[in-house]
């Protein structure tokens, strides 16, 4: 018998998986793990072109999340274009604070990053493992707002320089 768990998504939703990005769920599917049928999400990862199953039950605790509103998205994007906080210097420190504010998931926290590694980037030439954190980071953003605001991701990227420009 299959633990009774709360369904917090549904089919065809997109969802957000911290550090992996925006995902689709295919489906729901029941397998039988450790002895107990338990309840999973099959959930399509476009950016990596992988499909991955999450138990339904763990889902919270890994910090998956419905995409952000239109409204959400309007403040990320407003985000990119204020001041930044103190500039921290030593690049190791830097690096491990957008690492910690990747790993939260939260998409105010994606933009600060996307926003500082850019400008930084317009300074000086971004170091390897930065230049890739913010690849990263710009993809993660790129493809929720580009879900939540309806948009393509071209258009998406548009407004993302265009709001950084600023």
């Amino acid at each position: 018998m299959a633990k009774k768990t709360k369904n917090a998504f549904t089919e065809n939703q997109y969802i957000v998986y911290p550090l992996q990005g925006v995902g689709k769920i295919e489906a729901l599917q029941e397998r039988l793990f450790k002895g107990e049928n338990t309840l999973y999400y099959v959930i399509y990862l476009e950016e990596s072109e992988m499909t991955i199953m999450v138990p339904v039950d763990k889902a919270e605790e890994l910090g998956i999340r419905p995409v952000i509103s239109k409204n959400n998205a309007n403040k990320a994007l407003k985000t990119l274009s204020e001041d930044d906080d103190a500039v921290i210097t030593d690049w190791k420190l830097r690096y491990q604070t957008n690492i910690d504010l990747l790993k939260t998931g939260d998409t105010l926290n994606i933009a600060k990053v996307v926003r500082m590694l850019y400008r930084r980037s317009k300074l000086k030439e971004l170091p390897i493992l930065e230049r890739k954190l913010y690849d990263n980071a710009l993809s993660l953003l790129r493809n929720e707002l580009s879900i939540s605001l309806e948009l393509s991701k071209d258009d998406t990227d548009q407004i993302i320089f265009s709001t950084m420009e600023k």
